[in-house]
């Protein structure tokens, strides 16, 4: 239907400061980008009142209670600001749109033997309709196409700048309650979205209000502790709920309580040396467990550690956690001001004995999981509004094939540097690897870096890694070694401080 006045519209539209338009709105987006940072502090508060430690009563029931409302609304808000920018750049497209072809109508008008207006109302009639069918689209005059493009396109923009003034200023009333009870009516969806792509579950996550997330610890720990995406704080409280169920039931297998039960003697060590442990991964069918060192969503350089084959969670978690630990304290002592956390991750099935390693089946199946697992720690960081911290991969022996085969799968490996250690040989060179340092260490006594077995030598020139120091007699198993200097080095690396 044509405007009642379209070449008065027509003027009105191509008078549109479009650069006007775009610079007002910056606001909204610089909001939307720095509100996450914001709840996510609010959350951290309402989970730290929900464990009851610091403050209980009465009274800490009644803030709780605030709080949790006040999460809720926050919840709301910031799935408001993304919609709400979202329209707001479909605003700003229709009306940059709408006022370059209201103008170029409005010039070409003269050429037309009727006035525009004249024009736009012959347009409607059935003849016309039956000319563009038989003739056409290129039967209409340019002018009007264009002013029917600027005014759809103007109808376009309005809409839009509506539908982001209700989403970011909908009518719940006066006053801070109405506020909270409108947008406290979330709905969540019980489980991460189909596909397990991390990026996706962390904006889920990010999307729920704390007491939905909180719920979704107690009721669905399995989902919530295996999700790549979830950050560490939700993963380690559903999978220790999980740890606490298997040690419990008698009749639960007896590898898997094996497995528990060297995971529960970890987290106790490293709990009653006050240090923060998250167990990040319990998954005892698939016999694969990941625990930090080490606090996952606050660190500033985070280190994940690969072990090689013969490793598993029930015979090997405290060694590797150990290693995760000495490489924490080496990164700490690089540079104090850094908060590091450091994983042992024990997130795929290693080769069970060296026959089973001489293919790459075992690294494949682990590097995909080495991809989603490093994707969803920088995904959980970006959607709380967190900087994303220096990562640092660490692969030993076979690990480090596991780290070639991660490499290999869609989308850059998110780290910043790769550590390869023992290499049995990497299928082509650093670059491949798609971090920005890689650094190699290949001592003379470790027969294992030097049988190329699966590519290239890690300490090959042609492969383009950094050498780390080494001690002549270091062996395969030795590179972690607190007397030897490849650990120290390691930790220059993960805090960012090593240099050549």
């Amino acid at each position: 239907m044509t405007h009642p006045d379209p070449v008065a519209r027509l003027q009105t539209v191509a008078g549109w400061d479009v650069a006007a338009l775009r610079a007002g709105l910056r606001p909204v987006a610089a909001l939307d980008e720095s509100f996450p940072a914001w709840r996510s502090r609010l959350d951290a508060v309402v989970r730290e009142l929900e464990d009851g430690g610091a403050w209980s009563g009465p009274a800490a029931d009644r803030a709780g209670d605030l709080l949790l409302r006040l999460s809720a609304a926050a919840a709301a808000a910031d799935h408001g600001f993304a919609t709400s920018r979202e329209e707001c750049a479909l605003l700003v497209r229709e009306a940059s749109t709408a006022a370059e072809s209201a103008a170029a109508a409005l010039a070409l008008s003269g050429e037309l033997p009727v006035p525009l207006d004249a024009a736009l109302a012959a347009e409607d009639t059935l003849g016309a309709l039956v000319d563009r069918l038989v003739l056409g689209p290129d039967s209409v005059p340019p002018a009007v196409a264009l002013a029917r493009d600027a005014l759809d396109a103007a109808a376009a923009a309005e809409a839009a700048a509506d539908r982001a003034r209700e989403v970011l200023a909908p009518d719940v009333g006066v006053g801070p309650a109405a506020w909270l009870g409108a947008l406290a009516a979330v709905d969540p969806d019980v489980d991460p979205p189909a596909g397990g792509d991390p990026a996706a579950t962390a904006r889920w996550w990010a999307a729920l209000p704390v007491a939905a997330q909180l719920t979704l610890v107690r009721s669905r720990p399995d989902v919530v502790g295996s999700s790549d995406g979830v950050p560490g704080w939700a993963r380690d409280r559903a999978n220790r709920h999980l740890l606490e169920q298997v040690l419990a039931d008698p009749r639960a297998d007896e590898d898997h309580r094996a497995t528990a039960r060297a995971v529960a003697d970890v987290l106790a060590a490293e709990d009653a040396a006050g240090r923060v442990a998250q167990l990040h991964l319990l998954d005892l069918a698939g016999d694969r467990v990941a625990v930090s060192i080490g606090d996952l969503d606050d660190a500033e350089a985070v280190a994940v550690v690969v072990p090689g084959v013969g490793n598993s969670p029930a015979d090997d978690l405290a060694a590797v956690a150990g290693d995760a630990r000495d490489l924490a304290a080496e990164a700490t002592r690089a540079d104090p001001e850094v908060a590091v956390a450091a994983m042992a991750w024990l997130g795929y099935r290693a080769p069970h004995s060296v026959a089973a390693a001489l293919t790459r089946g075992a690294a494949d199946r682990g590097g995909a999981l080495l991809a989603g697992a490093l994707a969803g720690l920088a995904g959980a960081r970006t959607t709380a509004g967190a900087g994303l911290p220096r990562t640092t991969v660490v692969g030993h022996s076979y690990g480090t094939v596991v780290i070639d085969e991660a490499a290999d799968r869609p989308g850059r490996l998110a780290a910043d540097a790769v550590v390869l250690l023992g290499s049995p040989g990497m299928e082509d060179d650093a670059a491949e690897l798609e971090a920005p340092e890689v650094y190699d260490a290949a001592s003379p006594a470790d027969p294992i870096s030097w049988t190329g077995w699966f590519g290239t030598d890690t300490w090959a020139e042609r492969f383009g890694s950094t050498g780390l120091p080494i001690e002549a007699g270091t062996g395969h198993s030795d590179y972690f070694d607190r007397d030897r200097p490849t650990l120290a080095a390691m930790g220059e690396v993960v805090a960012g401080r090593r240099t050549g």
